[in-house]
């Protein structure tokens, strides 16, 4: 379809699945030369890795979210090969994002965990922290990454075509595209981009509005949500929106059905049936569930979606085997000298050889056995070997779930991951009698290695799935990642080091979320006490009766453990999507819609990302702006829904101008 074709610059199946016997072509053709890895595209990709670590790991340590660095990274790509009129960038731009992009990767598996070790030093002085241990339990969990994602990189990229959205890749895809393109399909992109950006900067870093819309903000909402425990909530954010529309109705219909089990459903029924449950601390004092808060209830009952996610986990193994042992084949048959049809793979299916990647791996294993026996489990060889096994097993195993919530939501679920993580670790490791601070230590070093591994799983099939779709060459994009993980390793444990003397992580400047939720599971388990295993249980028997439904199990705990105002706006673009391309009898009407649909949720999720890294970088330089009396005030929540609606109507009436 001509009009298509111009609007997305990428072949007409890029985003659907294949029919019998189709093959898709990809942007720059596999039978012809790619200029790809120079020295521009190294130096800025790295420097683009640097900047960003540091950027990202500050707002995630603030506020708990790291933005995803790719899409900004592509944009600035763009921009600056643009700007210097630099011929056949597509290759290069690729590389410079896919060097840049380990930033974002490695900063969500460090600082999830790794700033615990400095919260629980604070209250235990015995125990030691540094620089080393930071940035070594980085670098390996990012090459463990890489390396036990690299043998399904075929079948979630090209087997799997147009059967995942892949959200933050099909942004990424179009900004890149946008480029090498001229006409129809970069002006909607660049105004999407511009709106999108605006509208989130200025709530980010003026207030101008709230960022979420709640029942709270109504008098009766109050009372409801005192009484009955029952809370609407609604990000009003342009990129998560367009996330939404990119996921599509099917998947954002499941995941928002998770989010309302959980709070329409199971926090009410915990408040009024099992009202005596402590479900939290505040002040040092428990909290029972009747008179908790929604929000309180939810920080616990949200490890339903864990044991959710967990047991998704095991049932996406069980039913990913055949390729894991597929994968682990080819590995012992190139280690036995057997030749595989390597001269007839195309340039752009091309991977590092699979002789290579299991012997890396097993160095890398060996690598985290020597770090666990000489620097973290006290020199006790029983210790390590149980934690080395630990996390090789888990990371290895978990790798396909990281990647299939990526390629579904766009968002990787390694908090909770790594939380199953830690408390299995903490047990086994009670087990055989690694306690106190030394225990603490190993379990949080142990979580960081898996969460970092698991992060990098999901953030390298991103990568992977542009470079499919635009031609690029795959061990390119392999080699470099270990580049990318070395500088982006050492700038976060930089960072982590230098945030802790200026600020530290218990002063409440900076709130480490989930270090301190790490902190707060590993003391007790460490110290005898126990895990919620029954609400870990009801989780796993939901992702079972899920699953014999033919429903996605993951798609619906990630519901549960993300927070509602979240998911709630996924539906509203998954809504936007169905409406959009299915007004119109005419197929080729609704998807020409639907592929400038995509372009504009692209445009949102590519200006609120860049403009959170100019956010991040006010913050950064100090320059804030007091707004929490008007947020306090129920108008700004008004007027957040106004502009959210006024921000709908306009992506409606943009995508369906298409005739």
């Amino acid at each position: 379809m001509k009009d298509m074709n111009k609007q997305s610059g990428l072949p007409e199946n890029a985003f659907r699945e294949l029919k019998p016997g189709e093959e898709y072509s990809p942007l720059m053709p596999a039978n012809k030369p790619v200029k790809e890895v120079t020295l521009w595209s190294v130096l800025w990709g790295l420097g683009m890795a640097v900047l960003f670590s540091a950027a990202s790991a500050y707002l995630g340590l603030k506020v708990g979210q790291v933005f995803e660095a790719a899409i900004p990274i592509a944009i600035i790509a763009v921009g600056v090969s643009g700007a210097t009129r630099r011929k056949g960038a597509l290759g290069e731009n690729v590389i410079i994002q896919s060097i840049g992009a380990t930033s974002g990767m490695i900063v969500a598996g460090a600082i999830f965990t790794l700033p615990a070790l400095y919260i629980l030093q604070a209250k235990y002085p015995e125990m030691t922290v540094n620089f080393m241990e930071v940035f070594i339990a980085s670098v390996l969990g990012g090459v463990l990454g890489v390396l036990f994602l690299i043998p399904f990189r075929k079948y979630f990229v090209k087997d799997m075509h147009g059967k995942y959205p892949f959200p933050e890749a099909t942004a990424s895809t179009q900004v890149l595209v946008s480029g090498e393109k001229s006409g129809n399909q970069v002006k909607p992109l660049l105004l999407a981009g511009i709106i999108g950006g605006l509208y989130d900067f200025v709530v980010a870093t003026f207030g101008w509005w709230h960022e979420d819309f709640t029942s709270r903000c109504m008098a009766w909402g109050e009372i409801v949500a005192d009484k009955a425990k029952l809370v609407f909530k609604m990000n009003t954010g342009a990129a998560v929106l367009g996330m939404g529309y990119i996921v599509g109705f099917k998947y954002s219909l499941i995941i928002c059905a998770g989010s309302v089990a959980v709070w329409w459903i199971i926090i009410p029924v915990i408040a009024f049936f099992f009202g005596d449950t402590v479900v939290g601390q505040y002040q040092g004092q428990d909290i029972a569930a009747a008179t908790a808060s929604a929000e309180q209830i939810f920080a616990y009952a949200k490890s339903i979606g864990i044991g959710g996610i967990a047991m998704a986990g095991v049932i996406g193994i069980i039913k990913s085997w055949k390729i894991i042992k597929g994968a682990i084949g080819l590995a012992s048959q190139e280690l036995k000298g057997k030749k595989t049809e390597k001269e007839a793979t195309p340039r752009t299916q091309l991977d590092i050889p699979m002789k290579i990647i299991a012997i890396g791996a097993l160095a890398a294993i060996a690598a985290v056995f020597l770090f666990f026996q000489f620097g973290v489990m006290q020199g006790n060889l029983l210790f390590s070997v149980v934690g080395v096994v630990l996390v090789a097993v888990i990371a290895f195993l978990f790798t396909t779930v990281a990647a299939n919530a990526i390629a579904i939501v766009g968002s990787n679920p390694v908090s909770g991951m790594t939380l199953m993580t830690l408390i299995l670790a903490s047990v086994i490791m009670v087990a055989v009698g690694l306690k106190g601070t030394g225990g603490m230590v190993a379990a949080l070093i142990m979580g960081g290695v898996v969460c970092t591994a698991l992060s990098t799983a999901g953030c390298c099939i991103t990568d992977f799935k542009v470079g499919y779709w635009l031609g690029s060459t795959p061990k390119y994009q392999e080699t470099l990642k270990f580049l990318g993980i070395l500088v982006s390793a050492a700038t976060v444990a930089g960072v982590i080091m230098i945030l802790n003397k200026t600020y530290g992580f218990t002063s409440g400047q900076l709130a480490a979320p989930q270090a301190n939720a790490m902190a707060a599971v590993i003391e007790p388990l460490m110290s005898g006490a126990g895990a919620p295993w029954m609400l870990y249980g009801i989780g796993a028997v939901i992702a079972i009766i899920l699953t014999l439904c033919n429903v996605s199990a993951l798609a619906f705990a990630l519901g549960m453990f993300i927070p509602i105002q979240l998911n709630i706006p996924l539906l509203v673009g998954g809504i936007i999507n169905w409406w959009v391309t299915s007004r119109s009898k005419n197929t080729d009407t609704n998807n020409a819609r639907n592929e400038r649909g995509t372009l504009i949720a692209s445009g949102f999720i590519a200006g609120g990302a860049l403009m959170g890294v100019v956010s991040a970088a006010l913050r950064f330089g100090g320059i804030t702006f007091d707004y929490a009396t008007w947020w306090s005030n129920p108008y700004s929540e008004i007027l957040s829904l106004v502009m959210y609606i006024a921000l709908i109507i306009y992506f409606i009436r943009a995508t369906m101008k298409v005739k």
